[in-house]
């Protein structure tokens, strides 16, 4: 059970709902956003002082049962649901992971999926794996150092990166990715490699603590993704996050919106000057095994 995470996730859910989020009447009298911590146990079912003391990281681990109502009383989604089970020390069930090892069959669904860019990225944001038209669309990262070639850090730590989106999208994207890692941190439990990662990332970006310090939870699944290509200009993409049978790696796919496949066309034909490197990304991932 991680009482402080879990006191101050608890807080910043009330302060987000409005009274008329669930359905009570505002009054003259508030001085603070969201509701009461007496209205959040009301709604609950559970006793105002013992909700005071989940706030104050003071309390006994609560039940299933009161995590359950919990949700429900702060209007919690199913991600920011698993993530108060995960504070609280209750883990939903989860599958084997596979590290930086990719299965044979997931390099042959890679190669064969060769008209869209696709990517193989673990839970934290590690790039594994990516196709021809991944790397002419994001560039070879086979000479960055395995230990840097993460998605997040190359993003907090890299200005270089940035330049690549609009600068419209740049804000959003930071706070997408770290409410992502927000997520995955909680579901492996705060192992060894989630703790070195974040505090990697809090020593070397003031945005990136920041971000982290919101508490905010969302795991990317669907998202528009534009690119500012050196050189093909701008690029619009949907990128879609499919879950694989390990549950620390994902498959990116970047599919265009109707009517915007002269941009693969363009891609296709920049796809084979990476080939080396691709392969080479490959083979390095799973030699470390």
């Amino acid at each position: 059970m991680h009482r402080d995470d879990l006191a101050d996730f608890l807080r910043r859910s009330r302060e987000r709902l409005a009274p008329r989020d669930v359905g009570l009447v505002e009054g003259p009298r508030r001085r603070t956003p969201g509701l009461r911590r007496e209205e959040v146990a009301a709604l609950a079912g559970m006793s105002a002082d013992y909700y005071m003391r989940l706030e104050q990281a003071r309390s006994s681990q609560p039940s299933v049962q009161m995590l359950a109502a919990l949700t429900r009383a702060l209007r919690l989604t199913i991600d920011e649901r698993d993530h108060l089970y995960l504070l609280a020390g209750h883990h939903p069930p989860e599958g084997a992971r596979a590290g930086e090892y990719l299965r044979p069959s997931l390099l042959y669904l890679l190669d064969r999926l060769d008209s869209v860019p696709v990517q193989v990225v673990g839970d934290l944001g590690d790039l594994l794996a990516q196709n021809d038209m991944a790397l002419a669309l994001f560039g070879c990262v086979c000479t960055v150092a395995p230990e840097d070639r993460n998605i997040v850090l190359r993003w907090f730590t890299e200005p270089d990166v940035r330049s690549h989106f609009p600068a419209e999208d740049r804000a959003e994207q930071a706070r997408q990715l770290v409410a992502d890692l927000r997520a995955a941190v909680a579901r492996r439990g705060d192992d060894e490699a989630s703790r070195a990662l974040v505090a990697r990332l809090r020593a070397a970006s003031a945005e990136f603590a920041a971000l982290w310090d919101r508490h905010e939870v969302a795991v990317r699944r669907s998202h528009p993704y534009r690119i500012v290509h050196p050189e093909l200009g701008r690029l619009d993409f949907d990128c879609e996050v499919l879950a694989t049978p390990a549950a620390d790696q994902r498959l990116r796919v970047f599919t265009p919106p109707p009517g915007g496949t002269e941009a693969l066309d363009m891609l296709r034909e920049l796809g084979p000057r990476h080939r080396h490197g691709s392969a080479a990304a490959r083979t390095s991932a799973n030699e470390r095994q």
